[in-house]
C-alpha cells in the first residue's frame, strides 16, 4: 500500500522566484524540472530527504504554462499555494483500484506519466476531506541519479 508522502505539490504564478525563495530560505535545491504539456504546468522538484523504501520526498512547485490546465484553473480561483498531497506506492495501478473500491472516485481510469517518468492517478477531492490527493508509482530512480547535479 502507500509507503510515504512523494510530494507535496504548490501552484505558484512564477516558478523562477518560487524555486529562489525554496533555495535561500530552506536551502532545497532542484533535483528535476520538466514542462509537462498534458498537465499544462512547468515544474520544478525540490528533494527534501531520501526514504526507507528507496524513494524520496519532494516539494514539487508547479507554474501552469496554460489557464485552462488544471492548476491554471485552480490558481485562478485559490491564488498560489499548497494544490495536493502525494503518496508513494510500489504499485499504482493495485492500489488506485482498491481505493476506487472503497468509494473513493479515482479521477483517471488508466494511470498517466507524471514527473519524472513516474505513474500517476488523483483522488477527488471531495472524497478525500477536501484534499486533492495523488498516487506515485516512481519510475527507477537509478534512471534520475545524474539529475541530482542540476
Amino acid at each position: 500500500m502507500l509507503t510515504r508522502i512523494d510530494h507535496i505539490g504548490i501552484a505558484c504564478s512564477d516558478l523562477d522566484k518560487t524555486v529562489e525563495f525554496y533555495r535561500a530560505t530552506y536551502g532545497f535545491e532542484v533535483f528535476h524540472s520538466e514542462i509537462n504539456e498534458e498537465q499544462g504546468v512547468r515544474e520544478a522538484m525540490l528533494k527534501i530527504n531520501e526514504t526507507s523504501d528507496g524513494g524520496a520526498s519532494y516539494l514539487q512547485l508547479l507554474e501552469p504554462i496554460r489557464e485552462d490546465s488544471a492548476v491554471g484553473k485552480w490558481m485562478a480561483k485559490n491564488g498560489e499555494g499548497v494544490h495536493h498531497i502525494a503518496f508513494g506506492t510500489a504499485d499504482v495501478d493495485t492500489d488506485s483500484e482498491a481505493i476506487r473500491d472503497k468509494g473513493v472516485r479515482v479521477l483517471y481510469e488508466q494511470p498517466r506519466r507524471g514527473s519524472m517518468d513516474s505513474r500517476i492517478t488523483f483522488l477527488h477531492p471531495k472524497d478525500c476531506h477536501g484534499v486533492l490527493t495523488e498516487l506515485v508509482t516512481a519510475a527507477n530512480p537509478a534512471a534520475h541519479k545524474d539529475e541530482e547535479d542540476h
